[in-house]
């Protein structure tokens, strides 16, 4: 969907909707999908016949769904619960989510996003209509964002191992428990080919447009692509549905599937990488056109990249994932082709000149993230910042300046210090985000862990 598109269904989407409806007999009920703060879905459930009504006038959930924090407690600070009476909102649907749940015979879904009260605009907490913003700021420069996200993941076996712990599943063909990095493995492809086969036809079904899947740098890793895109809204929708389509599938086949930043101390974390590059209106790729836009865009990106660790690094097993030759920066850089940086310029043609943010965990949420990288490019281009000089060589090797807040407790109040965030993002956004995390920061804080209990008892 073009963002000069409607940013949700209306009455005038009726007919599509209802030939979805007449094309799929069996379909009874609903799913209505509106993803909160952290990414995790809420929602309601409808029987299908009441679908046309909701396009046509929305659904009802309170605000307050973007004040729940990652055990769905309802955080008072953010202003949204009480303080407001815990009042409702409408919600409408978001084009082109509408599909079939393969793994729910029966049952369809669709996204959710929220407006505001006066139902004219999208809701400022909403994470969505954060990202919306950041994109109409963009179209107003003649600038279109082109957007693919990639996630990283472990697929683990449903039961822990002796000391209770996740591990890596049993390959369902030889029948041993992988213990190995076999990073780009055919063979481990070849081990999990019903489910990786799953997947893409999962997806396929729901129009999310997966690329290829590969085995990554441990065992139980594997990474997903979804392709390119200029529906940057799409294309995070998408992101968060594929997610949710990996954890039903590997559900079915025996396994987990784990997108924690850093599910094994031992092993490399999983990321979420950010493909993005600007067209002008007549679909020219600008980083080519007018490489003083990359430049600035490089430059924007890496000076906000230190605040912007409470976003691409959002819950305490986040940062765990910072340590030196795990395929993970850990300072603001960039280079050519060299993936020991926080922003790779991959070496693919021209025309396909890009940035490759790496920063992000798969523990994101991709809205937000996508929200601070435009943010943060707007901020380049529009003081003409330039980049240091680009990182050639093995980056972990190199001290650099500006290292990354490395602790959830330093990364929060980075963000609270950043005027460039707070700007582009707005003030009451970020003060609900703040407050969400933390919240679910403190709370983290004063829990005993197993490991206090071996060492100190």
């Amino acid at each position: 969907m073009p963002i000069n598109q409607s940013a949700w269904l209306t009455a005038e989407h009726l007919p599509e909707v209802k030939q979805f409806i007449d094309q799929h007999p069996e379909i009874e009920s609903v799913d209505l999908i509106l993803f909160d703060t952290n990414g995790k879905e809420r929602g309601k459930r409808i029987p299908v016949s009441l679908l046309p009504k909701v396009v046509e006038q929305g659904v009802c959930l309170p605000a307050s769904v973007f004040a729940l924090d990652i055990q769905g407690e309802t955080i008072e600070e953010t202003g949204l619960g009480f303080d407001q009476g815990d009042s409702d909102r409408q919600c409408r649907l978001v084009p082109n989510t509408l599909s079939v749940i393969p793994w729910k015979p029966g049952v369809a879904q669709a996204m959710l996003t929220m407006l505001c009260a006066e139902r004219e605009v999208g809701f400022f907490a909403d994470a969505r209509q954060v990202l919306r913003r950041q994109l109409l700021a963009m179209k107003a420069r003649g600038y279109q964002p082109c957007v693919a996200v990639e996630y990283e993941f472990y697929l683990q076996d449903l039961e822990p191992d002796e000391q209770g712990m996740p591990q890596p599943p049993i390959m369902p063909l030889s029948k041993k428990r992988m213990s190995e990095t076999q990073v780009y493995s055919l063979d481990e492809l070849d081990e999990f080919k019903d489910f990786i086969d799953e997947v893409i036809a999962v997806c396929e079904a729901q129009n999310i447009p997966a690329a290829n899947i590969t085995a990554e740098y441990a065992p139980g890793q594997f990474e997903v692509n979804l392709k390119h895109s200029t529906d940057v809204l799409l294309a995070c929708d998408q992101s968060l549905l594929m997610k949710r389509a990996i954890r039903a599938v590997a559900k079915q086949h025996g396994f987990t599937a784990n997108f924690m930043a850093k599910p094994y101390s031992e092993y490399a974390g999983s990321g979420c990488h950010i493909h993005i590059s600007l067209l002008d209106e007549e679909g020219d790729n600008l980083f080519i056109k007018k490489p003083e836009i990359l430049h600035h865009s490089v430059a924007g990106v890496l000076e906000t990249m230190p605040q912007s660790m409470a976003v691409l690094a959002p819950n305490a097993n986040s940062y765990r994932r910072f340590q030196p030759n795990k395929f993970v920066a850990l300072w603001p850089n960039w280079g050519w082709d060299n993936r020991t940086v926080a922003l790779r310029i991959p070496s693919d043609s021209e025309e396909n000149r890009r940035l490759e943010h790496r920063l992000a965990g798969a523990d994101c949420n991709p809205y937000l993230v996508v929200a601070v990288i435009l943010a943060s490019m707007q901020e380049g281009m529009d003081k003409q910042l330039n980049p240091p000089e680009p990182i050639t060589g093995n980056a972990y090797e190199m001290a650099g300046e500006n290292h990354f807040p490395l602790s959830w407790p330093e990364a929060l109040e980075a963000f609270r210090s950043c005027e460039v965030l707070y700007r582009h993002l707005t003030p009451e956004y970020c003060h609900v985000y703040l407050e969400n995390k933390y919240s679910e920061q403190l709370t983290f804080a004063a829990q005993v862990s197993p490991l206090e209990y071996q060492w100190y008892l």
